[in-house]
């Protein structure tokens, strides 16, 4: 049985794995280099796709990246201080994603973690991740739209595990980050089906 030291070590991780999963990334990428409020552009969302579709190439990669690192980083520090722990890698991650997509630092409203639930998955399962990555090139390329590619990406992603047999722990938490992931893109279908969705080099809804 755990020691209350110990618990209080993973709780106070759990919750700078939040904190650093709510850097609401994309807002602040904008609001330094362009001045503006990202979440009155566009579709409103601080994700990657809509930084870059209103502010340009450089505060989209700096989104991507550090939205990427915002789970990887957490569950790498769970690795390090928690070693073979796999409980509290996931604790961490989901932590990680669940701050992201209700940050604190912006009303408990933020992204649709893709790349976050990425930089996660790339720390706790390379392989399956890798294959999902490419699902996601395989669906923007085919389609124009990065929703299309987050969508076959998460879609696939407990399928690879299922392929790479990854243990049923991360394959149960994968499927769980796929659900939320597409949940967060009900929007997207809507307009997906309406054929209003925004290719990447549009602006205006």
């Amino acid at each position: 049985m755990p020691s209350l030291t110990e618990v209080a070590r993973v709780a106070g991780l759990v919750v700078l794995s939040y904190l650093l999963g709510g850097i609401p990334t994309g807002y602040l990428a904008v609001r330094w280099l362009r001045g503006i409020d990202i979440r009155e552009h566009g579709s409103g969302n601080p994700g990657t796709a809509n930084v870059y579709r209103i502010a340009g190439v450089v505060p989209g990669v700096i989104t991507l990246v550090v939205d990427g690192l915002k789970g990887f980083v957490p569950v790498m520090l769970a690795q390090r201080f928690f070693p073979h722990q796999a409980v509290v890698m996931m604790l961490c991650g989901a932590a990680a994603i669940i701050g992201h997509d209700w940050t604190v630092f912006l009303g408990f409203k933020g992204g649709k973690g893709v790349a976050t639930s990425a930089g996660v998955f790339a720390a706790m399962m390379p392989k399956p991740l890798a294959a999902a990555v490419a699902a996601f090139i395989v669906g923007y390329a085919a389609s124009g739209h990065i929703s299309v590619g987050s969508i076959a990406a998460a879609a696939a992603l407990p399928v690879f595990n299922l392929v790479f047999q990854t243990p049923l722990p991360f394959t149960a938490m994968a499927a769980a980050a796929a659900a939320l992931i597409l949940f967060k893109h009900l929007p997207n279908i809507k307009r997906l089906l309406a054929g209003k969705e925004l290719f990447l080099h549009e602006k205006k809804y």
